[in-house]
């Protein structure tokens, strides 16, 4: 089973304009037009050589009539484009640099350089793919670390089991994705992809929000095409794998989010966009702690005996929007079949940047304990 490469190559350098279908055309009848194939377009796309362009009432990604002008008026079209997105596997890529295979792979490994896009084999393997153009530009950098013995700092990376391809590539990506939009919603849902969905989960307490993200996912040119397994595997090289990588992905997934939030929320489930009311709004004022207390002896002396209410039949009004602040205990991340919610006078304040990302326990300054985590005991009061 050999899946193509174009499954695993996102739809990047698109931009939403108001334009008519006769303006542009489909990504497949554009490719033919550049004497592209499927996979070759894709990774055009990724390096910004081709330009995409959505219509703002939605629809797959299609390519302008002006673009295919500009790309044609090139000198030495098509084969100076064909020959920017050229790629080559070990095999060749060794064969280019003059090397033998397992040489190529160790500094491939090592992260000497980047991988560009991959397909699976029959066997169901990775096999990575390289720019022939990048691969020319290392061996013209790094001459030395093609003949002789290899270095003792990648001789370190070597016999620690390092191997860099997956990391670099999904950095790749993630890093060209982000510099194409500025809408942190849009950022935010690409930092979502690198997290598994527990992590996910611990970032991200809002379903809402989550839901949003995972609707505004970038998807391949092509659309969700290919097998099952192509999408599986391209899903699962998007999570970062090592430590430090999923804690900065973390806090960059924060950050985005706090951005976001601050520019507008997620919407609903029935489409519109929820409204947070001002912290006055709707709310019971506060009482003044300086103000004198009345004199109680002086007003029960003016009102007849007989004729005080009875304590039992007196309603008290409560505004319609007023919100009780609560109190979650129980679950670390206070959320979970686990979780209790105790009814309290005090907001529960906001947590800092370690407590989310998990680094921290959190801590809750209104009864100045600190919550017990997932499977631990509460501390004695």
């Amino acid at each position: 089973m050999t899946v193509s490469e174009d499954v695993c190559a996102e739809a990047a350098g698109v931009k939403v304009v108001s334009t008519t279908t006769a303006d542009t055309m489909a990504v497949g009848t554009a490719a033919q037009e550049l004497h592209l194939k499927r996979g070759e377009f894709a990774i055009a796309v990724h390096l910004g050589l081709i330009r995409l362009i959505v219509r703002q009432d939605g629809g797959r990604p299609r390519v302008g009539h002006d673009e295919l002008d500009r790309l044609r008026a090139q000198e030495g079209f098509p084969e100076a484009l064909r020959a920017r997105v050229r790629t080559v596997g070990t095999a060749k890529g060794a064969q280019q640099l003059g090397i033998s295979p397992d040489r190529f792979t160790r500094l491939a490994r090592a992260g000497c350089f980047t991988p560009i896009t991959f397909y699976l084999n029959r066997y169901r393997a990775i096999v990575w793919l390289y720019l022939a153009d990048e691969l020319a530009g290392f061996a013209a950098r790094e001459s030395r670390l093609l003949v002789g013995r290899s270095p003792a700092w990648l001789l370190g990376r070597l016999e620690g089991g390092t191997d860099c391809r997956a990391r670099k590539w999904r950095s790749r990506r993630v890093e060209r994705l982000l510099s194409l939009t500025e809408d942190p919603w849009a950022r935010g849902a690409v930092l979502a992809e690198t997290l598994d969905p527990v992590q996910l989960a611990e970032v991200i307490d809002d379903p809402y929000d989550r839901a949003y993200l995972a609707r505004i996912r970038p998807e391949p040119a092509f659309g969700p095409t290919g097998p099952p397994l192509a999408r599986e595997t391209m899903a699962h090289l998007m999570r970062a794998d090592e430590p430090d990588e999923m804690l900065w992905r973390r806090v960059s997934l924060i950050m985005e989010l706090d951005n976001a939030r601050e520019t507008r929320p997620a919407p609903s489930p029935g489409g519109e966009w929820r409204e947070f009311e001002p912290p006055g709004d709707g709310r019971a004022p506060e009482p003044d702690v300086c103000a004198p207390e009345p004199d109680v002896r002086a007003d029960a002396g003016s009102v007849p005996a007989d004729s005080a209410p009875d304590p039992a039949s007196v309603s008290v009004p409560v505004p319609d929007h007023a919100a009780v602040p609560v109190l979650v205990v129980g679950s670390r991340y206070g959320s979970g079949p686990d979780s209790v919610h105790v009814p309290t006078g005090v907001a529960e304040p906001a947590l800092g940047l370690l407590a989310r990302i998990g680094l921290r326990r959190r801590v809750s300054k209104v009864t100045g304990r600190q919550r017990p985590g997932r499977g631990r005991a509460p501390y004695d009061t």
